[in-house]
């Protein structure tokens, strides 16, 4: 197994970097592996330069114009099941403030009710029938398909019925069993073939998803071009994707057996680099890259934006009845934050759904406009 030093920086010679940079301006949809492995060592002007590529492609693919945002609520599965009546309360609030999604996410106790996941989406979507329900990662999925011993596509089809409108992407990590054995500290909770298996029966279902990518760690350059190309072929198969949200590792998220290494993330110049060859990479796959705003320091933030990133994700919505039920409290980004995210990336605040469409005129927020 070839990995790298915890979160090294890897490089590649300009030369190769400005070829293949002129091969990828020819055609960005014909970036083969080889290229993309450079690419994501450029580094000074030539990072510079790809990233005006990808936002060049960027602006082609969305609405070059518009810096879109979806109005949320996160909520811990197990902390909003041990509420009790109090669920409710909670999905009327966030009603109340504006949000057109919930995202929930992580797995109930072992002694929860068979149908847990699904009785919390039903009570969910009663409460809030016009809100779009976002939740349980291929892990929950899983562990609620075998709790009420039934198939993924049976499951999923039950989720569906009973209010469930989409799927998280998350837990991918990086889609190599040898990375994630690394990561777990022993045989992974989810293998490769078991995430792919239950994203694609969700779509199958009916249930998009998002795809997702956690870098910065052991993976080397040669196996982030795989998970994209991997993501790809799924997008193929399902046209299931509606986004693609690539994550640092914090090394305050690394397991207990990675201490003693994992003592710095990814630097800016790989982040930038990632985003731009993933846009390149994702080109008629994927329309849209989203920004991992709670995880990227702010200035990183605004040069992603530039360089190939077109939406910023959820407002995270905390509420004032139970701000810590929902994974990231405390993380909240307010309508003025967004419109000066937007404004220095030179576009216009645009508030979306969950799907990317229009919400309903009375879902809409009071968004100042600074921009023509």
């Amino acid at each position: 197994m070839v990995l790298r030093a915890w979160a090294s920086d890897i490089r590649a010679p300009v030369d190769d970097v400005r070829n293949a940079l002129r091969r990828a301006r020819q055609d960005p949809s014909a970036l083969d592996d080889a290229d993309a492995i450079t690419l994501l060592g450029a580094a000074d002007a030539e990072l510079d330069d790809l990233c005006d590529l990808a936002d060049t492609v960027r602006a082609e693919v969305t609405d070059g114009r518009s810096l879109t945002f979806v109005v949320n609520r996160n909520f811990d599965t197990a902390a909003v099941a041990a509420l009790g009546d109090g669920l409710e309360d909670l999905v009327v609030e966030a009603v109340d403030l504006g949000a057109t999604e919930i995202c929930m996410q992580g797995p109930l106790p072992a002694d929860a009710a068979p149908d847990g996941y699904l009785r919390l989406v039903e009570r969910i979507a009663a409460a809030g029938p016009d809100l779009h329900l976002h939740a349980y990662r291929p892990a929950e999925i899983r562990d609620g398909a075998a709790r009420m011993g039934l198939g993924l596509p049976d499951y999923l089809r039950r989720a569906r019925a009973a209010g469930l409108g989409s799927v998280p992407g998350t837990a991918a990590q990086i889609l190599d069993d040898e990375v994630r054995a690394v990561l777990a500290g022993g045989p992974p909770a989810l293998s490769v073939a078991q995430w792919v298996e239950s994203i694609e029966a969700a779509h199958q279902a009916g249930l998009f998803s998002t795809a997702t990518m956690l870098y910065g760690h052991v993976e080397t350059p040669s196996q982030q071009v795989a998970h994209l190309r991997l993501l790809n072929r799924i997008a193929e198969r399902t046209r299931g994707f509606t986004e693609l949200i690539l994550m640092p590792m914090l090394p305050a998220n690394a397991g207990p057996h990675l201490a003693g290494v994992a003592v710095a993330g990814p630097g800016e110049r790989e982040t930038r680099a990632l985003h731009a060859v993933a846009r390149l990479m994702t080109l008629g796959h994927i329309d849209h890259l989203q920004v991992a705003w709670t995880k990227l320091d702010a200035p990183v933030v605004d040069r992603v934006l530039r360089g190939g990133a077109d939406d910023i994700g959820g407002l995270l919505l905390d509420g004032e009845l139970n701000p810590a039920a929902g994974a990231e409290a405390g993380r909240v980004l307010t309508v003025d934050d967004v419109v000066a995210i937007a404004d220095r990336a030179g576009r216009t605040p645009r508030q979306r759904t969950t799907g990317y469409g229009d919400p309903a005129a009375d879902r809409l927020l009071q968004i100042p406009q600074v921009r023509p």
